[in-house]
């Protein structure tokens, strides 16, 4: 069988845009809070007013009204920060709403950013288990959870929403994937919903040192490892890497992550932290995309994706352009 790889990646973005300093929140945060946010790398975010199922729904109808890929046999929703609905269920209204009557739906939770990685991983495994299968198409949306959009000491939250398309024969192919997680930072951070109306929903972190220096010295170790194993696993060492993205938190994660895999990453991560903020699962997608329309590369290159969430979920994905 020919081997998975992305078909095509539709990308839903805002057109408005506040700057973090002029945040309804903003005034309201401690000295810390508040320098944390405006020092973070995020200069604005987009903002959207529809519902994050909404906005995945349309991430899918768009694609498929403006490119030509086989059918969907699976729809993969990458759950968002928070459902529509208690009881309900997001990813079916997803799939009337794009009119996906024939593909299997199912919502891929609980990886947050990472959610992304596992689901193209997953999609290529779905093609390879069934001969049969041709397309899977992978949805998400990003919305705060709440109002409020600065999430402390993480990064601050702005809108969009992706649909993609992982496909037999596609470009660029998956090499390798892998992905680890750690249960004991399951509850680092939490919302607790069910004694406040959603209106005053407010992320709670733990402990910001946890975050800060635990959950980053087990996720340096992990994303070390993970790098190692996947290119070992597709037989090429790291001077075979052409570019290397990751999903878009802080500007100074940047710094971190090239000092401690010896691999720069693109300047166009940065470039999207600074206009949208923080997109969640739909950071990598954005970014290998954008990257992938520069131009830069040529076929055969390689492209290295790392993703990891504060729910202590790190991935690594190799494609070959």
């Amino acid at each position: 069988m020919t081997a998975p790889g992305i078909g095509v990646v539709h990308c839903v973005l805002p057109r408005e845009f506040v700057k973090v300093t002029r945040l309804p929140e903003f005034a309201d945060l401690d000295r810390a809070a508040a320098e944390f946010a405006a020092g973070c790398g995020i200069t604005e975010v987009g903002v959207l007013d529809e519902p994050a199922a909404d906005l995945a729904a349309l991430a899918c109808r768009e694609l498929l009204a403006h490119h030509d890929i086989p059918e969907p046999d699976v729809l993969v929703l990458v759950a968002p920060r928070a459902p529509e609905v208690l009881l309900g269920s997001d990813v079916t209204r997803v799939q009337a709403a794009a009119g996906l009557g024939r593909a299997f739906p199912f919502t891929l939770d609980g990886l947050g950013c990472t959610g992304s990685s596992a689901a193209w991983a997953l999609a290529a495994d779905l093609l390879r288990a069934d001969a049969s299968r041709q397309c899977v198409l992978i949805a998400h949306a990003s919305r705060p959870t709440g109002l409020d959009r600065v999430r402390y000491p993480v990064t601050v939250i702005g809108d969009g929403a992706y649909a993609t398309a992982v496909v037999r024969g596609g470009r660029p192919v998956l090499r390798a994937h892998r992905a680890e997680t750690d249960g004991s930072f399951h509850d680092l951070f939490r919302v607790d919903y069910r004694k406040t109306p959603w209106y005053e929903w407010r992320e709670e972190c733990g402990s910001p040192d946890r975050y800060r220096f635990e959950l980053a010295l087990r996720g340096r170790e992990r994303m070390a490892r993970l790098v190692e194993q996947v290119l070992a696993d597709a037989g090429v060492d790291r001077s075979r890497v052409r570019a290397t993205v990751m999903q878009n938190v802080t500007a100074s994660a940047y710094e971190f992550y090239t000092a401690l895999l010896g691999l720069p990453i693109h300047p166009v991560c940065a470039e999207h932290l600074n206009a949208y903020g923080h997109l969640g699962a739909m950071d990598v997608v954005l970014n290998l995309d954008r990257l992938l329309a520069t131009g830069e590369l040529t076929e055969g290159d390689l492209v290295l994706v790392l993703n990891n969430s504060p729910v202590a979920a790190w991935a690594v994905t190799l494609w070959e352009v």
